[in-house]
């Protein structure tokens, strides 16, 4: 995370730099178009572009420690995992899961998504031998339901 708080940072630094160039050549030439001009304005868009790219690279950072921490909020959740602050009692309303069983659920809703939107899937009563059925017996939380 450091190196992607550092490449932004001097990212922005270069751009500031740059459109400071601009301006100090823009009234040294008297606002004239020279080649110095020129050659700031070009500088400058380099240095925007570098920006625009860290910009991204961080977004998609953020993105990833976003998705990665409701995954791991919701395996909490899922699992019983939830500690509350001290005093408090966290209570979920559903009954707790293993992990084990939650992530055969997630790929079970994985496979009929894409089953959708290729769509073979169907209403009526097609088996689907790469998908679990909806509840196995092995776990001790699904037989209770």
């Amino acid at each position: 995370m450091d190196n992607i708080v550092d490449s932004l940072n001097s990212a922005y630094q270069e751009f500031v730099a740059a459109a400071a160039s601009v301006l100090e050549a823009k009234e040294s030439s008297g606002g004239q178009k020279t080649a110095a001009t020129d050659a700031a304005l070009e500088n400058f868009k380099q240095r925007w572009e570098l920006f625009r790219v860290a910009c991204d690279q961080a977004e998609e950072f953020v993105e990833s420690v976003k998705q990665r921490i409701g995954s791991e909020c919701l395996v909490d959740e899922a699992t019983g995992s939830v500690a509350g602050k001290p005093g408090q009692n966290v209570t979920t309303g559903l009954p707790p899961i293993s992990a084990v069983r939650l992530e055969q659920m997630s790929k079970a809703v994985r496979w009929l998504v894409i089953e959708l939107q290729q769509g073979s899937g169907t209403a009526g009563g097609s088996s689907h031998s790469h998908v679990s059925p909806p509840f196995d017996a092995r776990f001790s939380e699904d037989a209770a339901q």
